[in-house]
Order: C-alpha cells, then structure tokens, then sequence
C-alpha cells in the first residue's frame, strides 16, 4: 500500500477527535483593535457586558478553570452581527439540504449587544496559520463536535495558564467562516473595559436586526416558524 493511501486513511478516521494539548504551546498573538466592535447575542438576563460566571455550560472553550482551579468566566463574541447569530441562535442548525423550520419562540429572550473595548485586547491566535505552529489541525480542534468540547477546553485552560498577558483566544468562527469569533477571559479583562456602543435590544423587537436575522436564516437555508407560545 503506497504511503499515502495508509496517511489519508489515518486522517479520515482522526478527522474531528480532539486531542489534548502539549507540555508547552506555540502561542501566536493577535491583537482586537479597540475600534473593532465586539456583537453579541445572548439572554436578555444579563447585560451585554456581563461575563458568564461559568458555573454552567457547555461551549468548546467554556466553562474553564484557572491553574488554582477557580472558574474563569468568559464572554463570547463575533466581529459581526452574522457571526454572532451563527454562533449562538443558528448554532445547531444541522446541515441538511433544502429548508429547515425553526421555532420563533426559541427567539424569545435573545438580545444583541455591541461592546467596545477600552484598550486593544491581546488574543491567542487560532486561525489556521498560527495552528500550525501550535501542532493542532483545525478539525482536532474548532471543527469539531460537541462531544469533544471537554477536550478543546483543556486548550483555553492550557493557554491561560501557560500565558498571562493572553486575554482569551481568537479563530475563524466555524459557523461562519467569513467572520471571527472571540472569547475573552474575565480574569484578565479589566472592570469596565468593555462599554456598550448602543442600547442592547431584543433580537425580534427591533425590525431591521429582525430583518437581518430572517435574512441570514434564507441564506442558511431555515424557515422560521411560529411555535409554541
């Protein structure tokens, strides 16, 4: 069997398994402009520059724990509106051809924010250039399913503790590839750093971010639905 024929059946069957991180990492930094707007979707409980406590959750980079074991709260963002709505309110919309119906009420509640930050933020760098010279592919590590997350966490936990000047990490959001994803990690993020660029709102209350969303969701391929009040 020529050498490449038994490669590529090794990296079929590896394909998205995470694995876990090395001793020592070859972080690359990437540095969030502080003009550079951070949207968020998330529940209208919180205000949008809140962190998650991380006492619940089940996302690829959170919840995580410092070296001493105390929870590092987080906060998720994207560089767009788009990318924030992949990655939170589409985020599981399977990939199956033609269109798929999604409950409105699942809506309710959902908020978008805009945050700024004060100063330039310093990130680990994920895309895939710098995940070379980490030694992780992209599909062992942002590609891959949600049964793996415990896995990609010991990577944000790896980071965090092996980099203190790194304030979270940055990637090629996974679903949306046209945009980036941040998440940023509270202990290292200053009180008062991020500020809201406007007033947060209710995603189906506004009409033009509504109309937005309704037009992402066609793109993707989703009908939203009325259900279930």
């Amino acid at each position: 069997m020529p050498p490449w024929t038994s490669w590529k059946a090794w990296r079929m069957a590896d394909a998205g398994k995470a694995i876990a991180p090395p001793g020592k990492l070859h972080v690359s930094r990437v540095r969030w402009s502080s003009r550079r707007v951070l949207h968020r979707i998330h529940h209208e409980d919180y205000p949008g520059d809140v962190f998650n406590p991380g006492i619940r959750g089940n996302a690829r980079f959170s919840p995580i724990k410092d070296a001493a074991g105390a929870l590092i709260p987080t906060l998720y963002a994207g560089d767009s509106f788009e990318c924030a709505a992949m990655e939170t309110v589409f985020h599981d919309v399977p990939y199956v051809a033609g269109f798929k119906s999604y409950d409105k009420t699942k809506l309710t509640g959902q908020t978008y924010s805009q945050l700024q930050a004060g100063h330039d933020l310093l990130l680990a760098d994920l895309s895939s250039k710098a995940l070379r010279k980490l030694g992780v592919r992209r599909d062992q590590l942002i590609d891959t399913e949600k049964d793996q997350y415990p896995t990609t966490r010991q990577w944000a936990e790896a980071i965090h503790a092996q980099d203190p000047d790194i304030q979270g990490l940055c990637w090629t959001s996974r679903q949306d590839d046209s945009a980036k994803a941040i998440v940023l990690f509270g202990d290292r993020i200053p009180a008062g750093e991020l500020t809201p660029v406007s007033k947060s709102i209710g995603v189906i209350a506004d009409p033009a971010h509504y109309g937005a969303l309704l037009a992402l969701a066609e793109h993707i391929g989703v009908l939203i639905v009325p259900g279930k009040a």
